[in-house]
């Protein structure tokens, strides 16, 4: 494949992961450049990573990842959403805007979020594979688009997660609920 259709295949690749990254700004209290760089790094990595398992497993299982994987993305992004929602609700009484968001740099967060959002990448290295074609440059070209937007997407999601307060985490959690219900449409 062209250079210009990995690019776009990354640029597609990554929306997902920059609007999750979009939300874990607006919830992060005061931005720090490690626990950016930690949340980039955590979708750069997952967005390399997985193409290149997919291309490993190959054909012989296509048809059983083709036919879940969108509800595995769903169910993370659903739940991880959904428990935005309800602590916000449950903690917003007495707190002020700016005390309300909790930074979203955890491990077991981020693990779930990386392998929510990559999915799509796995399927697209199992197409690679099914092609005929390498897979260890497009994956470090998903790789490195995906960090990027997603660094970008933790700044701008700050900027404005600062006027929206604890309204921002309930946002946050509506996005990325709405992002599960995306991809579970998209494959039914």
């Amino acid at each position: 494949m062209s250079i210009f259709t990995t690019i776009f295949i990354g640029i597609g690749l990554a929306m997902d992961a920059m609007a999750v990254s979009v939300t874990s700004g607006m919830a992060i209290k005061k931005i720090k450049v490690w626990p950016a760089l930690k949340i980039a790094l955590f979708f750069g990595v997952f967005q390399g990573i997985m193409p290149l398992l997919g291309w490993l497993i190959g054909s012989s299982i296509k048809d059983y990842i083709s036919g879940f994987d969108h509800w595995i993305a769903f169910i993370l992004l659903f739940a991880i959403g959904a428990k935005l929602i309800w602590e916000a609700i449950k903690n917003r009484k007495g707190r002020e805007a700016d005390e309300v968001c909790k930074d979203p740099h955890n491990n077991i967060v981020l693990l779930g979020l990386a392998v929510a959002t990559s999915i799509d990448a796995l399927a697209v290295g199992l197409s690679y594979s099914f092609l005929g074609s390498s897979i260890i440059f497009p994956a470090l070209v998903f790789a490195l688009i995906t960090f990027a937007l997603s660094l970008v997407g933790i700044y701008l999601g700050h900027k404005g997660g600062k006027r929206l307060g604890w309204r921002a985490e309930i946002l946050g959690g509506i996005i990325l609920i709405l992002i599960g219900v995306k991809i579970l449409v998209e494959h039914m």
